[in-house]
């Protein structure tokens, strides 16, 4: 997905296309997602983790496959609702098998850490290779070779010992995916996720806009989105072998205030070398969060509905990814890209006490 997100735009930009409509293609990798999460993650609670895998690698091989058949527009926006879906619903099927596979809170936080540096590295070899590939045979070769990569994840996971299955109580579930949001815990936890996701997608948003305004130059530009990638990863990596010092709510409360005070300070940094640096440090303490937000979420949910608690967090998320954009252009345009930043930022300063009161249960004395 991450190697389609790149290409397909290209495209469209070379074939003459408006930055509206490749505004409207990027949208359309995430709103598949946000329609999906919900019945993706009852179908993985009934089913398992390998049926629904194996359906995703079809439809996102499929996607690409279409790409390279018939590289126009429309189906380019066509594999891009594919992609994305087929993603979404393979990463709610993995987290939950991963998550049911832990014996105890220390593996959930140390399996998720080693989880979330895959999404991490995609970021990186998925556009690369997709750019290599186009400048070498250009972009029927690219998109063969990103409908090539499912096939090679089934490959992996084909073996997989599928856990047993967990009892189910119908009539637990009459009230409703929604009915998992009347627990406060659930309620908070949405609330930092959501937070914790838009500055993600206002970092990368406005950064460009900023750099931009100061007469950096592009390769600056994407230095420094590049430098909180690699932030991210590194502190991923790291995270397991902390695992057994580290509690969630603490991890999660330390990087909403310390994301507050770097959003603060950000629109002052007066060089690439100090918004790098800037960068470097965000990237740091958005990083180190997915992993106790699962680990979080996995330890307040019934077991038998993990699959529907993690497609309601991937329908915020996705969404937020399909609107904020829009709303960050249009205040950055009303009222200058640095209050985007500070509001932003004071907002995630404000959530960070039902960040604190995320301590679970099991760590209560």
């Amino acid at each position: 997905m991450a190697g389609m997100r790149m290409a397909a735009p290209l495209m469209a930009l070379r074939e003459g296309y408006s930055a509206l409509a490749v505004g409207l293609l990027l949208s359309l990798f995430a709103l598949t997602q946000v329609f999906l999460a919900l019945p993706a993650g009852r179908y993985a609670d009934r089913n398992g983790f390998k049926r629904p895998v194996g359906f995703c690698v079809l439809l996102a091989s499929a996607g690409a496959g279409l790409a390279v058949a018939f590289p126009v527009f429309p189906v380019l926006c066509l594999s891009a609702l594919m992609t994305g879906g087929a993603t979404g619903v393979a990463s709610i099927s993995l987290q939950r098998h991963v998550g049911r596979s832990a014996q105890n809170n220390t593996e959930l936080k140390r399996m998720f850490s080693w989880l979330s540096i895959g999404p991490a590295l995609a970021n990186f070899v998925g556009p690369l290779t997709a750019g290599l590939l186009i400048d070498l045979g250009g972009f029927r070769v690219a998109f063969f070779a990103l409908a090539c990569m499912p096939l090679m994840t089934w490959l992996w996971v084909r073996h997989t010992v599928e856990l047993p299955p967990v009892p189910f109580n119908p009539d637990a579930k009459k009230g409703g995916a929604w009915d998992l949001l009347r627990d406060p815990m659930m309620r908070r936890l949405m609330l930092v996720n959501w937070l914790l996701s838009s500055c993600w997608d206002v970092h990368t948003f406005v950064v460009p806009v900023l750099g931009h305004e100061r007469g950096l130059s592009a390769s600056a530009i994407g230095a420094i989105l590049g430098s909180f990638a690699l932030a991210a990863t590194a502190v991923r990596v790291a995270l397991p072998f902390l695992a057994t010092r580290l509690h969630e709510w603490v991890v999660v409360t330390s990087a909403m205030l310390s994301t507050a005070l770097l959003f603060a300070l950000y629109p002052f940094m007066p060089s690439a070398l100090t918004m790098g640096l800037c960068s470097v440090l965000l990237g740091i303490s958005l990083g180190s969060v997915q992993p106790m937000i699962m680990s979080t979420l996995h330890q307040i949910t019934p077991e038998a509905r993990h699959g529907e608690a993690l497609g309601i967090r991937l329908m915020a998320i996705n969404a937020s990814s399909v609107l904020m954009p829009m709303l960050f252009g249009s205040a950055g345009a009303v009222m200058g890209v640095s209050l985007v930043f500070w509001t932003v930022g004071a907002a995630v300063a404000a959530g960070a006490r039902a960040a604190w009161h995320l301590r679970p249960p099991a760590h209560k004395p």
